[in-house]
């Protein structure tokens, strides 16, 4: 006979109706302007949500409930934009097998600042642009890896930024892009010898040619 504790974890993954899974998707399409606009810290929670909605569960519905709490009693939420130099800065980062199924999440926080100067802080700004993406493709090999993925796309999302803000008279220098894993910016920069690196998805890089490329 299966444990009280088997028997609730059992019920929290019951599939949800036709008229469950509906209310599911009207969540995730009445909020997702919103944190895009506005409250961009919800996000993450609400992609995981989103990549569950035609499967979802008892446990689906429970975090949709939970997001609506924190949406309930954060209300106000602002984003402010001081005036800058208008240089595009992207801060790029990855959570390694975070998500179900082995799959792991690149995250991009494009901001408009200044060029960043050695031993003085990063000047902060609005994001204009948030990306949050699981990585649907293959199941990256590690943490290294699933970062050179995030600059991977969010570099490529950051060509098309370059070229709108050029256009609208804020021509672009190198782009400032922040990575906190060294092996990542090591193998984007040629500055590590790619041994096991070789085992890498091959498009990841595509980041080291705009490197050479001074973009």
């Amino acid at each position: 006979m299966p444990s009280q504790t088997e028997h609730k974890h059992a019920q929290t993954h019951q599939p949800l109706d036709k008229n469950g899974i509906r209310k599911i998707q009207q969540i995730v399409s009445s909020i997702l302007y919103y944190a895009r606009a506005v409250d961009m810290t919800v996000l993450v929670a609400l992609s995981s949500i989103a990549s569950e909605q035609m499967t979802a569960t008892e446990k689906t519905q429970k975090r949709c409930v939970q997001l609506l709490d924190y949406l309930a009693s954060n209300s106000e939420a602002k984003v402010r934009y001081p005036a800058s130099d208008m240089i595009m800065n992207i801060h790029s980062d990855a959570s390694y097998l975070s998500e179900p199924s082995a799959q792991s999440r690149t995250c991009g926080h494009f901001f408009m600042g200044s060029t960043p100067k050695n031993a003085k802080p990063i000047f902060i700004n609005g994001a204009f642009y948030v990306n949050t993406t699981i990585i649907r493709q293959f199941i990256v090999a590690s943490a290294a890896e699933a970062e050179l993925s995030a600059l991977f796309r969010n570099c490529q999302d950051g060509i098309i930024f370059r070229l709108t803000l050029s256009n609208l008279g804020h021509p672009q220098p190198k782009t400032p892009v922040h990575c906190d894993n060294a092996t990542a910016v090591g193998i984007a920069s040629n500055t590590v010898k790619r041994q096991r690196s070789r085992a890498m998805e091959m498009r990841f890089f595509w980041i080291g040619d705009k490197v050479s490329q001074q973009m």
